[in-house]
């Protein structure tokens, strides 16, 4: 099995991205803090538990963009999948959960965005997330993406954008912004549940691997037929994930596949717990907060 200590600093820890992700936290925090102080000292100063959110979602951004973890979405298709669950479908939530009211009103003050407010109609967020994810699984395309590096991270980005716009529909960050009530949010969390079974079942129940970009046997004689070209990286990718993986690509891809649609189970299982227990307690607190029912008068 190949030795991780084989590969550079570089490759293992994106320095590049560490500092990136830092400069935000760092930013994050001086906004949150000193200049709330200043500009905004009515806005109370948010929780721990709403900064270990913040904190948290940024190391598991990082861990799956940037550091061991990505380098190994590249070895092997069950990292991937576990990059893509940590990018899609904890972080965004998490970050959303995390980041006060105060900051997102800041960030979408300009009245330019309200132009763009039907790009948050709930159905649309829903379908483009959702769309973007299924289209990125077919082979052919991420065959492609994964040999493009710029057009790989463009995507992402992208898919990052409408996982955030997805989810924001059901952790409604900015009270004033909701768009949904709580029994519609639990809809929705289904309907997301639904839309990402089909891409999980192709990867499961395939017969066949489906991606070339994970096969060792198909880089390997890519890149000795010159078919590769500019990427002669193929080469050496195919002898890594020959060398590192336990499992044959059938059963990569299958694990990968599996630990997706788990990931996705159990997330929006805990969601959807989350926005019940908020509605349950809304709908009790409505109650109590009746006035007792008058009693008729004795005759």
């Amino acid at each position: 099995m190949t030795d991780l200590n084989e590969f550079s600093f570089t490759e293992m820890w994106s320095p590049l991205f560490v500092l990136g992700m830092v400069t935000l936290l760092g930013g994050y925090f001086y906004l949150i803090g000193p200049w709330r102080e200043k500009h905004m000292p009515g806005e109370a100063r948010p929780t721990l538990l709403k900064n270990t959110y913040v904190v948290s979602a940024v190391i598991m951004f990082y861990l799956a963009q940037g550091g061991p973890l990505q380098l190994l979405g590249h070895l092997n298709f069950a990292f991937h999948m576990v990059n893509m669950s940590l990018s899609y479908l904890i972080v965004p939530p998490v970050l959303l959960l995390g980041v006060p009211a105060f900051v997102w009103r800041l960030a979408f003050r300009s009245p330019h965005w309200r132009k763009l407010g039907w790009i948050m109609h709930p159905m649309l967020t829903l379908v483009l997330f959702n769309i973007l994810f299924s289209i990125y699984h077919m082979p052919i395309v991420f065959d492609f993406l994964m040999a493009n590096v710029v057009l790989h991270r463009v995507y992402y980005a992208v898919l990052f954008v409408t996982s955030c716009m997805m989810w924001w529909q059901i952790v409604s960050p900015v009270p004033d912004w909701r768009r949904m009530a709580d029994v519609r949010k639990m809809g929705y969390i289904f309907a997301n549940g639904l839309l990402l079974t089909p891409a999980c079942a192709l990867i499961i129940f395939a017969s066949a691997p489906l991606y070339a970009a994970y096969d060792p046997v198909s880089l390997t004689a890519a890149a000795g037929s010159g078919v590769s070209g500019e990427h002669n990286h193929l080469l050496d990718q195919s002898h890594a994930q020959a060398a590192f993986t336990l499992f044959n690509p059938l059963e990569d891809q299958q694990l990968g596949g599996i630990i997706m649609k788990l990931v996705q189970e159990i997330m929006y299982g805990a969601i959807l717990t989350y926005v019940f227990t908020q509605w349950y307690r809304r709908e009790h607190r409505a109650d109590d907060e009746l006035p007792p029912t008058a009693e008729p008068a004795g005759n």
